[in-house]
């Protein structure tokens, strides 16, 4: 059993699918299994991923006959693995060749605390030119939930963190990506509360804006509900109201996480306001129908989602 575990979920990533494998099999780290997850593309995907299976027999390649959305492909290639240590890998980011080299590193000398460690990122563009650098301010080494908690609902923007890696236990105490957009700030707001986030300062992550990606390509509420779940979106049009329902999830972590009363006390008293210090404009504008997005559109924000 390799100790590292790379999921790859995928749909329709064929323009850039080859590059992003190549990075990571180039990696100096070699104990790894990779999995690709394929939600039913129609493009070259497949015979990209039976040719480089056909390669390394460290890759494993499972076809779903339809998309069944993100995040049932999210999910699916953390279930499909066993490795001690988890990372998802994208169809269109990249990795410089000692990214795990340096993640395993730090998680085993962090021991049991740290859940999840992950390198700064340099944003690339379609041609995998240089855009910018950046920092996610993610280095979360609080000893109680409550103040990790407070911290990531604070800083959390890009979300490049997700990408880091993760300990499995951690994997396996949360309930991953869900099936609503933005899920992944839910996510990692229960990997925080299992334990820290480590920085490494190193630039490793190559993270691609595209027209494609993801928020890019699905600029509304429900077209973003319809990308984490086929269905969810498209017949509920301007009732996906994606701000309250993060609230009420980030709610239902705080309830599940295993914590004793005090600590989930605080965690509550911490989430409330680090919450509404930060969102109370969109948490507004939701109910009274206003178009959130476009606004940050005209404003020319840059934050996105997995």
């Amino acid at each position: 059993m390799a100790s590292v575990s790379i999921g790859i979920p995928v749909y329709n990533g064929a323009q850039f699918l080859a590059t992003s494998l190549e990075s990571l099999l180039a990696q100096t780290y070699e104990d790894i299994e990779f999995f690709i997850s394929d939600n039913g593309s129609t493009d070259g995907t497949e015979e990209i991923c039976r040719e480089y299976a056909a390669r390394d027999a460290r890759i494993r390649y499972m076809r779903a006959e339809t998309n069944n959305g993100a995040s049932w492909n999210y999910r699916n290639v953390a279930h499909q693995t066993a490795g001690r240590y988890f990372k998802w890998a994208t169809h269109d980011d990249l990795l410089a060749p000692t990214y795990i080299e340096r993640c395993v590193e730090a998680l085993e000398r962090g021991d049991e605390r740290v859940a999840l460690v992950y390198p700064r990122t340099i944003i690339i563009d379609e041609s995998g030119a240089h855009v910018r650098e950046y920092i996610d301010n993610l280095d979360i080494r609080d000893r109680t939930p409550h103040e990790r908690l407070g911290r990531l609902i604070r800083n959390i923007i890009m979300s490049n963190a997700s990408f880091g890696l993760i300990r499995r236990s951690a994997i396996e105490r949360s309930r991953l990506l869900d099936t609503f957009p933005s899920a992944d700030y839910v996510m990692m707001a229960e990997f925080a509360m299992l334990g820290e986030f480590w920085e490494i300062p190193e630039f490793l992550f190559y993270r691609r804006e595209h027209p494609g990606m993801s928020r890019a390509a699905h600029r509304t509420p429900a077209e973003a509900a319809e990308w984490f779940k086929p269905g969810s979106g498209v017949s509920r049009g301007k009732e996906v109201n994606e701000s309250w329902r993060l609230f009420v999830e980030h709610l239902r972590s705080i309830g599940s996480m295993p914590m004793g009363r005090v600590e989930r006390a605080r965690c509550y008293g911490t989430f409330f306001p680090a919450w509404f210090r930060r969102h109370w404009r969109r948490t507004l504008a939701e109910p009274l129908g206003l178009d959130y997005y476009s606004s940050l559109r005209r404003r020319g924000s840059s934050a996105r989602m997995t």
